[in-house]
Order: structure tokens, then C-alpha cells, then sequence
């Protein structure tokens, strides 16, 4: 199983645009960045956390985590406009390693227990899916910005539980290869994705104040 073994990347900056200090304020009592650290210290196929960062604060706090290892941020790819992809390629020009896992801080709900689903999902269809995203599953009406109906007809008024799904890209989790992130034109996404269904409390997605609020509230319902 030890090939099985993969390498998380989490990025981390400093600075946040909406939420001042998002990363390193306190959420339930604990920096916010602690939650999806300890859930990858406790997921056993992860076997070493890189942390690409900014700040001196974040990286000080990472390295109480025993499988992190800090990749400081090169100041060309700092910045609130920097894709995404350019620091994950930056990440991989200095590891080794075949398998990788990239996810954010900001969804502190996420565990491990999910992490360890979606891996032996990405493990299993090999010949099928060369990356994996996660999504969440949604049985609305739904509208495109022209009133146009994306999943239901509004002269048939279905009942919701019988309308098609649309699948909405949470953030938290994408696991790809070396070889399929550059076969995919440096996208993580790769080029035969699975989707990863995950429950819509685990995807809970910190952007906002009433975010963090609401992600106060359903951590201290569900954990505290």
C-alpha cells in the first residue's frame, strides 16, 4: 500500500481580501488553519503536508504539525490574481513524488474520514479517472443569469427530488497525478476527472464574515 501514499499541498496566504487574517484568526478557539491540518495529520495515506505560504505566522504554526513541511511563496507568485495551478506547479518543481492531494484551510468542517473516501475513490478507476475534484450534489431550480432554466423546464412544475443533479465544485478536495496535472496543461483538474460527492455540511467554504459565522455555528453543533 505504500504507493499508495500521498502528498497533501496546502496553500496558505497571509493576507485574505474579504476576511482580514482569515487563515489565522481564531475559529472555535484554534487558528482556522488548524482544522484541515490536524484532519490531514490523522489521514493515514497522507504522509507528508506541504505548506506553501507567505507568512512568517503561518509557517510557524504549520511546523507543530509533524508531517508539515513549509515551501515559502517566491514573491512572483504572491498576490490575490495568481492562479491556483501556477502554485501547485511551483510545489511539484520542487517534490518528488507521483500522487498529490491539494486543499484549503478554509473548509474547516472537512474530515478525514472523507479525505480517506475520496482517495481510495481516486485509487480505484485508475484506467478510467486520472484526477478527482470534489462537488456537492444539488436538486434545485436552477437559472442561468438570462432566466434561462439550466435543469428543469418551468412549464412542468417537477417535484425537486426528481429534477436531473447539478454538481456544484466545492474547493475542498483535488488529488491528481504528476503526470496528469502536466498531460492536462498544468490543470489539476486533469483531463478524466471523477466527481466526489460530499455532503454540503463537510463543504462548508469560509469566503465571507457570515461564512466564518456560519461555519462557527455548524462546527460547535456538529464537534464542539
Amino acid at each position: 500500500m505504500t504507493q499508495r501514499y500521498i502528498t497533501a499541498l496546502v496553500p496558505i496566504k497571509g493576507a485574505s481580501e474579504r476576511v482580514p487574517g482569515k487563515n489565522i484568526r481564531s475559529f472555535c478557539g484554534k487558528p482556522l488553519l488548524h482544522y484541515v491540518l490536524n484532519t490531514l495529520q490523522h489521514t493515514e495515506m497522507i504522509d507528508r503536508i506541504v505548506v506553501n505560504t507567505d507568512a512568517d505566522s503561518i509557517s510557524a504554526y504549520a511546523t507543530t504539525f509533524s508531517k508539515a513541511i513549509i515551501h515559502r511563496r517566491p514573491t512572483h507568485l504572491c498576490g490575490h490574481t495568481i492562479p491556483m495551478n501556477s502554485i501547485i506547479a511551483h510545489d511539484l518543481s520542487l517534490l518528488d513524488g507521483t500522487h498529490f492531494l491539494q486543499t484549503h484551510v478554509t473548509n474547516p468542517l472537512l474530515s478525514s474520514q472523507t479525505v480517506e473516501r475520496a482517495l481510495e475513490a481516486y485509487f480505484s478507476r485508475p484506467e478510467e479517472n486520472d484526477a478527482l475534484f470534489s462537488v456537492v450534489a444539488h436538486q434545485n431550480r436552477f437559472f442561468r443569469h438570462d432566466k434561462t432554466p439550466i435543469n428543469h423546464d418551468p412549464n412542468i412544475l417537477q417535484n425537486t427530488q426528481d429534477l436531473p443533479l447539478v454538481y456544484e465544485e466545492n474547493s475542498c478536495l483535488y488529488i491528481f497525478s504528476r503526470e496528469a496535472f502536466m498531460a492536462g496543461n498544468r490543470n489539476r483538474l486533469g483531463q478524466r476527472p471523477l466527481l466526489f460527492v460530499m455532503s454540503k455540511l463537510e463543504s462548508v467554504d469560509i469566503d465571507t464574515e457570515e461564512d466564518f459565522r456560519m461555519a462557527e455555528v455548524a462546527w460547535k453543533t456538529c464537534k464542539g
